[in-house]
């Protein structure tokens, strides 16, 4: 075995067993869905934020922070949100 494939075996590993330690009783299924529902809600709100926070910077509003507006303002946004990206989710700041 090459040093590389070792290298991502010991890491494969690894990775399992700290997965492993980290769930505990619960079943390994329902941990991989949890974690990857997880990641992947916290992936589209980023990318919800970082979309809004560039265009704001696009438009001059260079101190413009998505995830530090107060709910009541970003409530406001909502509909357009949703047709112009076909999501919605909350802020990075609750993940």
């Amino acid at each position: 075995m090459r040093p590389k494939e070792q290298e991502r075996d010991e890491l494969h590993r690894a990775i399992w067993a700290i997965a492993d330690e980290l769930r505990g009783a619960v079943d390994g299924w329902d941990f991989k869905n949890y974690v990857l529902g997880t990641m992947f809600y916290r992936y589209i709100s980023e990318n919800l934020c970082n979309y809004i926070n560039s265009g704001e910077i696009d438009a001059g509003n260079t101190d413009f922070d998505y995830a530090k507006m107060p709910d009541e303002d970003a409530e406001e946004a909502r509909e357009g949100l949703v047709e112009e990206k076909g999501f919605l989710s909350f802020r990075a700041n609750f993940l």
